[in-house]
């Protein structure tokens, strides 16, 4: 094609506009991990195009891709770029036609290129290198697109997919230089080079935009922050295309003192009024037009692209309206042609068009699920149109130009939103919950949340990685509640300072927050203190959140006058305790629960931590210290402080932290103290052995001991400090109601001697002693005990003690004559099938037992059709 051809033929296109603000743009190399291009796209592509023969311009809808290549072409022309191609072809929709259409290249080149001849044809088989194609709208084919197999001969008549197919993997003029510009879709795995993003307007670009379009700075300041305020949480903002139509709506009802849009809904009625004014027709010819546009809607959506050709365009009801299609649709070629192709400007002005038809009543007797149905794989926003159409006060300017929507239709909308709406929020998809909080928002409706949102729901609203729409829908939802028992946040990646910020006041409305598993970058996380220091927030779950330190010193200024009664730090990567003091000292503090679980804290970190113990404010009951690389260094400040009559401390876990025997002594001298209010102490795998169990049995002998829960777990006790322990355990009045001994080196002699601690009336209540290798010779003393009348005992574990069906008789016994067993614990030995009957047989008699557990025995495929028959059994 000449270069004066390319003129004349770029110059009929609609829409060239070089003087727009440049949109922003990133060029991607294929499998490199990306550089920013700087300038425009159009010089962007030309960059690459340097380096490589194949470039795909990717960008959204109205992202300004067909300008760019519209822009290359016109500077080819003029000699300006591109000097080194001597033929280069811009492939529209227009050129291919439909979808269904069946064309050679050749004459596809000479359909619409009447220049190019058989002889040119040749001429450019012998030499592609020196051939660019410019393809344009690829997306539109993505779908249909089929590698598997390529046309190769230039004069075959192939269906258009087939056809691009070739052209794009080179079996057609291979060696020719592509740019292609597409939506992101799958289309793009048929190419490999260069990728160029064109990222449309972001913020400055659409301040630019916007100051252009409105004369007076205020007025464009103001329609900017509205915009961004109430949509600029969709993608499509930064579209050039949907900047400029914002801006001349903007522009239109602030000259006529109007209020600007609060919804997507209100805008996009207020773009159907003005194009409908536009073309000066009555009420019976407006509703006529938009219902033929409605069937040409409902025609793309299952197609998954928003275009048509002059045929089905006039099979619609729109022949009356040829001329004046412009206001409405793209129209690529000449509208009363044979070669015209028409598409909707914007993929939502389609699915509002749907929307409304569906509400003028005069589409059939299509019902809700099957209209959303239809168009659910393609189109994201004909539900949220439904929901703001559905209220009058919305759709009042669209009646006045289009006459009454069917209230009818309204009412059946609303109905079956509310009842899917109370579906999806009882279940685990994500997407579902979202969908009926954009709804909501969309509505604008207090009242209607109120009845969408029953009590149920209103536990816990939310879920991880929400854009920001979501946010700003969500906490609109909040806010009509009033307050929330629980926002989940779990698992949001990369929560930003602007989503954030739209989160805080339903954070701080909320009882409950949950953002376990997220990541939150600095300013996200100075939000989140605001919202606690002003709010009602008294849980926090910041578990696996990777913080850090300077991240934690952040949130801690709003920790000091919040009223935070638990608090989850698990693995934060935090290394110091200095920045909760104020938390733990204020006057106004009300923590009792702190989780460090995982956190590299060390002996220093703790030391800081006793010093807030050592407080009269600190009201700190529950401290889990689980993994956080203590010695026994620390156990002496740590002991002062649980004894200083100033800890309220009752539960404390020092899980997998290398304590040891030293820093056991240490404990055991403050659970001596009458001070000292410990309850509960988990000291499970801290390297410990038989020699702290005299200080153990000491301390549990105390009379100023008020140790219920006991865990010593995971140590090597052996039987001598084991013996110990019983000791302590029989005497009258020991605290003790749950003791862990599991792994503890145990023997049957040990065994044996538990088994008259529990006969003896002793107050033990739970007994855990898995995984210590005594057979049932050991165990049988504890089932004796537990079948005595005088034992207390409700939860015992014998998990992988090594019992075999030689025990099943004596745990029968204990499971028929106990009073008190509620859970036993049998997963991980060698019971078989041999002693499921009687098993089964007792615990369905059994009015006390409310579980067996019998996982992981040596169990065949036909002894689980007998335990199903008991439901108290798991196995």
């Amino acid at each position: 094609m000449d270069k004066d051809a390319v003129l004349r033929h770029m110059l009929n296109l609609k829409g060239v506009s070089v003087e727009e603000p440049v949109s922003a743009v990133s060029a991607v190399a294929a499998g490199a991990a990306g550089a920013q291009a700087s300038g425009s796209a159009d010089r962007a592509v030309l960059s690459a195009l340097s380096g490589t023969r194949t470039v795909l311009l990717v960008g959204g809808e109205g992202s300004g891709k067909t300008t760019v290549l519209e822009k290359l072409l016109v500077d080819w022309a003029k000699g300006e770029v591109l000097q080194n191609f001597s033929h280069v072809f811009y492939l529209g929709p227009r050129d291919f036609g439909a979808v269904e259409q069946s064309l050679s290249l050749e004459a596809l080149l000479r359909r619409h290129h009447s220049r190019v001849g058989p002889g040119s044809i040749l001429r450019l088989l012998q030499r592609p290198e020196d051939v660019l194609l410019v393809i344009d709208d690829l997306h539109r084919f993505g779908p249909s697109l089929d590698a598997s197999a390529l046309c190769c001969d230039p004069s075959r008549a192939v269906p258009v997919p087939c056809l691009l197919a070739g052209l794009l993997r080179g079996s057609l003029l291979s060696g020719a230089a592509l740019v292609v510009a597409s939506r992101p879709t799958g289309a793009s795995t048929l190419l490999s080079g260069t990728t160029v993003e064109l990222l449309g307007f972001l913020e400055p670009q659409r301040q630019a935009y916007f100051n252009r379009v409105f004369t007076d700075p205020a007025a464009a300041d103001k329609a900017l922050k509205h915009m961004e305020r109430t949509l600029g949480f969709y993608d499509f903002c930064a579209s050039p295309g949907f900047c400029r139509t914002v801006g001349s709506v903007y522009r239109s009802l602030m000259d006529a003192g109007k209020e600007l849009p609060e919804t997507l809904s209100q805008l996009c009625v207020d773009i159907l009024v003005q194009q409908i004014q536009a073309l000066s027709l009555n009420q019976p010819g407006t509703r006529g037009l938009v219902l033929a546009l409605g069937r040409m809607a409902s025609r793309c959506c299952p197609r998954g692209h928003s275009s048509c050709t002059t045929e089905e365009v006039v099979g619609f009801g729109l022949q009356p309206f040829l001329s004046s299609l412009g206001v409405f649709l793209k129209v690529d070629g000449d509208a009363e042609g044979d070669c015209c192709v028409l598409s909707f400007r914007s993929q939502l002005l389609l699915e509002f068009i749907r929307a409304v038809c569906f509400l003028l009543g005069e589409s059939g007797p299509e019902g809700v699920e099957r209209m959303l149905g239809t168009c659910e794989q393609h189109a994201g926003f004909v539900d949220l149109l439904l929901c703001g159409l559905s209220e009058p006060a919305q759709r009042a300017p669209l009646e006045a130009a289009l006459g009454e929507l069917s209230s009818d239709r309204s009412r059946r909308f609303r109905s079956w939103f509310k009842s899917s709406s109370r579906t999806w929020l009882r279940g685990c998809c994500k997407e579902r919950h979202r969908r009926c909080l954009r709804g909501l928002y969309e509505a604008q409706n207090e009242q209607w949340v109120r009845e969408v949102i029953v009590p149920s729901s209103r536990r816990c609203l939310g879920c991880g990685d929400m854009s920001l729409q979501d946010c700003v829908a969500l906490t609109y939802v909040v806010a009509c509640l009033g307050e929330l028992e629980e926002l989940n946040l779990c698992r949001t990646e990369g929560l930003s300072e602007r989503q954030a910020e739209a989160l805080a006041p339903a954070m701080g409305a909320s009882h409950r927050v949950r953002l376990s598993h997220s990541s939150l970058n600095a300013a996200a996380v100075a939000h989140l203190a605001s919202a606690l220091r002003r709010g009602i927030t008294g849980e926090l779950d910041l578990s696996h959140t990777r913080l850090g330190d300077e991240k934690f010193s952040i949130l801690s200024s709003g920790l000091r006058d919040c009223k935070l009664r638990k608090l989850n730090l698990h693995a934060c990567d935090l290394t110091r305790c200095e920045d909760l003091l104020p938390l733990l000292t204020s006057s106004t503090s009300q923590l009792c629960v702190l989780m460090m679980m995982f956190n590299p804290i060390g002996d220093r970190g703790l030391t800081q931590l006793c010093t807030a113990l050592h407080s009269s404010h600190c009201r700190l009951q529950e401290l889990w210290l689980r993994s956080c690389q203590l010695t026994a260094a620390s156990m002496e400040a740590f002991s002062a402080a649980v004894c200083s009559g100033k800890s309220d401390l009752t539960k404390v876990d020092l899980t997998q932290n290398s304590v040891g025997d030293g820093g056991v002594e240490a404990l055991c001298r403050s659970l001596q103290h009458p001070l000292c209010k410990l309850q509960s102490l988990t000291l499970f795998d801290n390297e410990l052995t038989g020699a702290c169990c005299p200080h153990v049995m000491r301390a549990l002998m105390s009379e100023h001991c008020s140790l219920s829960e006991l865990d010593l777990s995971v140590n090597e006790l052996g039987q001598e400090g084991a013996l110990l322990l019983c000791r302590a355990l029989a005497r009258p009045g020991c605290p003790i109601e749950k003791l862990g001994l599991k792994r503890c080196e145990l023997t049957q002699s040990v065994f044996k001697e538990l088994g008259s601690v529990l006969k003896g009336g002793t107050g033990l209540k739970s007994l855990i002693v898995g995984l210590n290798k005594v057979g049932d010779r050991g165990v049988k003393h504890l089932l004796e005990a537990v079948a005595h009348p005088t034992c207390l005992l409700e939860e015992l574990d014998v998990e992988m003690t090594g019992l075999t069906d030689a025990c099943a008789e004596d745990l029968c016994a204990a499971v028929k004559t106990s009073k008190t067993l509620k859970h036993l614990e049998l997963s991980n030995n060698s019971l078989t099938d041999a002693s499921v009957p009687a098993l089964v047989r007792v615990m369905k008699s059994s009015d006390s037992v409310q579980e067996m557990n019998l996982k992981y025995n040596d169990f065949s495929e036909d002894a689980f059709d007998v335990l199903e028959e008991c439901p108290k059994i798991r196995y």
